[in-house]
């Protein structure tokens, strides 16, 4: 654990996408970041409506939530696929996990900002 009492980014990402193979939903970390502090980008991919890009960070109390990327729109996987390379040249410590749901369900917690 983290000094803070986190768990480390890599141990917390693989548990989450454990949980989408039970729950078969398929999910992949599409870049490892930082093992143990890095920030994950999830780029939700709505089957055939398109791609939501969201952006961990943190509410104001310090619980995890989520920034909506690209306006919070569905964009196309190529929009999506653009935003996450850049973000990934401007911090390379960032983990980039790719999940299909059609809902746009996702098994990480947090509110959307």
């Amino acid at each position: 654990m983290e000094p803070d009492g986190r768990l480390p980014a890599e141990l917390w990402i693989k548990a989450h996408i454990r949980r989408c193979i039970a729950d078969n939903i398929p999910a992949a970390v599409v870049h490892r970041g930082e093992k143990n502090s890095g920030t994950l980008i999830l780029k939700v991919n709505q089957i055939g409506q398109g791609v939501k890009v969201l952006n961990q960070t943190r509410d104001i109390d310090g619980a995890i939530a989520w920034m909506p990327a690209l306006g919070g729109e569905l964009v196309s996987e190529a929009d999506a696929d653009a935003y996450v390379e850049r973000a990934v040249k401007r911090d390379p410590d960032v983990w980039v996990v790719e999940i299909e749901s059609r809902d746009g369900w996702h098994p990480f917690e947090g509110k959307v900002l």
